[in-house]
């Protein structure tokens, strides 16, 4: 498999229900009840889908972005997506729009992270959110929801999605946390591919997966009982594995310096999504993701993977099958 080459690939949808606007700016140090005087911040459109259609871009692909936005902040979120050239469709949110702030204390490196909840949903919305991302939805496509729900949204929204998305329609990725995770771990009906990193796994294991054969086998559990039909689990600088049907497999990620884990997870989720849509076997599809997230940690703050780094670990790439 090369990215050098132009190569067809099936539609790509991806769903931010709870955006923010990300400021990201550094002190000299963070330290209680002081002003701290910060640098002029970067400005960057964020939230789970949004990065994922901005990756996906980076990587050559195509991605229409479906996002929740509401008020001036709402407004400022859409130009910035228009302006970067992507495909947006904007939905109505039912409050202003979030910001979110990174503060990186240039004494330690350590990079502390305030992110304010969004607007609440009631449930005439998410039933309107619902039947727009149905409508959307094209046949032998994927949609990605990525990113934490908005208030509101209660867990299970995703095994509904999966329901209206059935008989084809599209194939739903989903990357979220908390209660969500939590009720789609539990849930028996399937989505396509569930995403987690090793630390929700654990939790929702109750105990700890140390090494990447104790990963795969949690996540061919939860395929086993009904939760999707593949689940990734992200171990950080030790790579991500994969469990279902084509078996367990595990990709490496590169050693490269840590800048910023800011935007990783989302780079990972877009080149795995890409290479889906381009109809590569599930190795590659994870090697192409391991690479991405490789690449998404090298840069600051709220920047995400550059292409010529995401195709030289794709290039180096090792992936190994488990199971």
């Amino acid at each position: 498999m090369s990215l050098a080459a132009v190569a067809a690939q099936a539609p790509i949808l991806t769903v931010t229900l709870n955006p923010a606007l990300d400021l990201s700016t550094a002190a000299d140090e963070v330290r209680p009840d002081l002003k701290l005087r910060c640098d002029k911040p970067v400005v960057d459109p964020g939230g789970g889908g949004i990065n994922v259609s901005r990756a996906i871009k980076i990587m050559g692909g195509a991605s229409t972005a479906m996002v929740a936005l509401g008020g001036a902040t709402g407004t400022r979120i859409a130009e910035m997506l228009k302006a970067d050239g992507l495909s947006l469709v904007r939905l109505t949110a039912p409050g202003e729009t979030r910001q979110s702030l990174a503060v990186t204390d240039r004494a330690t490196g350590g990079q502390y992270r305030f992110v304010l909840p969004g607007p609440e949903w009631h449930t005439t919305h998410v039933a309107d959110m619902m039947s727009a991302i149905t409508e959307r939805a094209l046949a032998g496509g994927w949609v990605v929801v990525s990113g934490s729900n908005p208030p509101g949204v209660a867990p299970g929204f995703e095994q509904m999605l999966t329901v209206r998305l059935k008989d084809g329609r599209a194939r739903l990725l989903v990357d979220t946390s908390g209660e969500a995770l939590r009720a789609l771990a539990g849930s028996s009906i399937p989505v396509d591919v569930l995403r987690m990193d090793s630390h929700e796994a654990e939790g929702l294991a109750g105990r700890p997966l140390p090494l990447r054969g104790d990963s795969a086998a949690f996540a061919a559990g939860l395929v086993r009982h009904g939760a999707a039909k593949s689940v990734i689990v992200a171990r950080g600088a030790d790579g991500s594995v994969i469990a279902g049907p084509d078996g367990a497999w595990h990709a490496e990620a590169a050693r490269v310096p840590v800048v910023s884990a800011v935007g990783a997870g989302d780079s990972f989720v877009a080149g795995f999504v890409l290479a889906m849509a381009r109809d590569w076997p599930v190795p590659e599809a994870l090697a192409l993701g391991a690479a991405a997230a490789s690449a998404a940690v090298m840069t600051p703050a709220t920047d995400l993977c550059h292409a010529a780094d995401v195709a030289r670990f794709y290039d180096r790439r090792v992936v190994t099958r488990l199971a």
